[in-house]
């Protein structure tokens, strides 16, 4: 039964069900207002299109560059039939991953959308010999249409995708992530995830160089949308059976600025073309800020698509892209741990149990490997930014995310959505690219603020990590043949994982931190677990049936042996970390690190 929020006309404040809502009773880390619809609240039918369009846009605009990316890489920069065709696969995936995760994966209200992560070890494995785009005029260029030369990459990544996304599944089913989060702190994610950005600028350039005036038009339109207008309040007509039609007030530029800023770039493309300002003769730059060049693709593109496994044929696998891709899925699962603590303290949900942590793991793991059978070209992880939308909307009910996972599908498998998104002309791109890879390098950069950067010791670390991360690859695209183990196969392992700057600089910055003497303090460790684990409070209405399974939890209570399988809602073991196990010699502030299942409101 949905919650009904009120206002009393007596007393003016926040009403449930008639009784009064104190906020000063949840903990300090949600907001001070109180959610309209928390994650087991069920809204009404006609309102759940509504909010699931808003967290389906919000999941288009991250992901909506990826296609475009892998596309590159693939030799198919000039094959918009098979760009149209990468996106519809890509919005069918999200909304299939994403139900997934809300119905038997962690359950909470999180999206899943394609991954960046994936972006850096993809081009170092196209970097190598065998890969790379054949010359035009040599024979792989004109290989018959039956098998591609995109088709044959394509298959490459589909194969260490999905072996690399198995290697996750098994990560979350043996509950291993506690394991691996013992020697991972703030100055092993920092320049890992900030690298991710850094490494692909050269991205950014090969779109906007067609025409940098509408990059930057792109670039200036969402900082305006986002930084300037984000909190304006604009009075939008409503309805409420109490007020009957009336005008309220929403942060609409809040929503979707990427798209805003799209739809404006794009129609100010369109005037320029109809208007012949941008010269249809293909040798000239601003052929490409055209919005026509492409019409035919909407023409050929089908009314109906359905995605399919091995539609491109058999994936292979190889040991360098196998463990360049297993690299960025180590980097996504720690990255995804963090959103699940954020979704449940955004939402007022209580701190995520350790079951439901490996069976959000391990349902990534599985739905990447869906992406890969279909031919996605890119792994699912949780969207930061439909997290951050729920303290917005205060809509957190795991229906509405369902509903945009439905969306995502739909938007899929109408094969003519995803033949409109190609027609974005290419500068456009690169000003989304710019602003979203800034994003990224931020977030990394953002993970500092738990460790001590008046300390010598994390300044070195980082700003090692860094520029090995940078220098490295850089050092290994200039010589693609300066590896010689005397085995061809470990030598494309070596230059893969030494052409992507996440590993480099994240392998540097995990061991320097760890071998380095420094205090859990100094380290940052203390705070960011603390700030992760968010253990509850007083005053904090636990209800832990928010993770359970539906329909199966009460049949696996009965079976003793499933208190011992880390998928189950029934599995009470702890993970610990010795690391910040509580010592005489330490601060009082660090405090122990411990997963739990039912966590006591007076001993902790």
């Amino acid at each position: 039964m949905s919650k009904r929020y009120e206002i009393s006309r007596d007393t003016g404040r926040i009403e449930k069900n008639g009784v009064e809502i104190n906020h000063k009773s949840h903990t300090e880390e949600q907001t001070d207002e109180p959610m309209l619809y928390g994650v087991e609240d069920n809204p009404p039918f006609y309102l759940l299109p509504v909010f699931g369009f808003q967290q389906a846009i919000i999941c288009i605009t991250g992901t909506l560059s990826i296609p475009f990316l892998i596309v590159n890489q693939i030799c198919a920069e000039d094959l918009p039939d098979v760009r149209a065709k990468f996106l519809s696969i890509t919005f069918f995936m999200c909304g299939v991953a994403t139900i997934l995760q809300d119905v038997f994966g962690v359950r909470l209200p999180i999206v899943q959308g394609g991954s960046h992560t994936f972006i850096p070890p993809i081009i170092a494995m196209m970097a190598l010999d065998q890969w790379r785009c054949p010359a035009e005029g040599s024979i792989e260029a004109n290989t018959t249409i039956s098998d591609p030369a995109w088709m044959i990459r394509m298959r490459e990544i589909q194969g260490n995708l999905m072996l690399a996304s198995l290697t996750q599944v098994i990560l979350g089913g043996t509950g291993a992530i506690g394991f691996l989060l013992k020697f991972i702190g703030p100055l092993t994610i920092a320049p890992t995830i900030a690298l991710i950005g850094l490494s692909l600028t050269g991205v950014v350039i090969d779109f906007s160089q067609h025409h940098w005036g509408i990059a930057f038009l792109t670039l200036v339109l969402i900082i305006i949308f986002s930084m300037f207008l984000g909190n304006i309040n604009v009075p939008l007509p409503a309805y409420s059976r109490s007020d009957r039609c009336h005008l309220t007030r929403y942060k609409i530029f809040q929503l979707a600025p990427v798209l805003y800023a799209i739809g404006i770039s794009w129609l100010f493309c369109y005037i320029l073309t109809t208007t012949d300002v941008f010269t249809p003769n293909t040798a000239n730059y601003t052929n490409f800020a055209r919005t026509d060049t492409h019409l035919q693709v909407i023409q050929n593109a089908p009314w109906f698509y359905f995605p399919y496994p091995f539609q491109f044929g058999m994936p292979t696998i190889s040991g360098a892209g196998y463990v360049g891709l297993l690299a960025a899925t180590i980097s996504s699962i720690i990255e995804s741990v963090g959103d699940y603590f954020a979704a449940a303290r955004i939402s007022g949900a209580p701190p995520v149990p350790p079951h439901a942590i490996n069976r959000g793991i391990a349902m990534e793991g599985f739905s990447s490997i869906i992406s890969g059978m279909v031919g996605a070209g890119h792994a699912t992880t949780s969207y930061s930014g439909n997290i951050g939308a729920i303290a917005v909307t205060k809509v957190a009910s795991r229906r509405v995310f369902i509903t945009a996972g439905i969306i995502l599908i739909i938007c899929g498998v109408i094969g003519k959505v995803g033949a409109v998104f190609t027609l974005i002309p290419e500068p456009i791109v690169g000003g989304i690219n710019a602003v979203l890879l800034g994003l990224v390098i931020a977030v990394g950069i953002s993970s500092l603020q738990f460790a001590d950067m008046s300390s010598p010791r994390n300044l070195t670390i980082f700003g090692t990590s860094i520029m090995l991360g940078m220098a490295v690859p850089q050092w290994i695209i200039a010589n693609p043949d300066a590896i010689h183990t005397g085995s061809t196969g470990l030598d494309q392992v070596c230059t893969v994982l030494l052409g992507t700057s996440m590993f480099v600089g994240g392998v540097v910055g995990c061991i320097l931190d760890n071998l380095v003497p420094g205090t859990l303090e100094e380290r940052g460790i203390s705070k960011w677990r603390e700030n992760l684990v968010n253990k509850n409070k007083k005053g904090f209405e636990d209800n832990s049936k928010i993770y359970e399974l539906p329909f199966i939890t009460k049949y696996l209570r009965k079976i003793k042996c499933c208190f011992y399988v880390p998928l189950s809602p029934t599995f009470d073991k702890e993970f610990t970390c010795n690391c910040c196990v509580k010592s005489k010699e330490q601060s009082p502030n660090q405090e122990l690190y411990v997963y739990e299942q039912d966590v006591p409101n007076e001993t902790q």
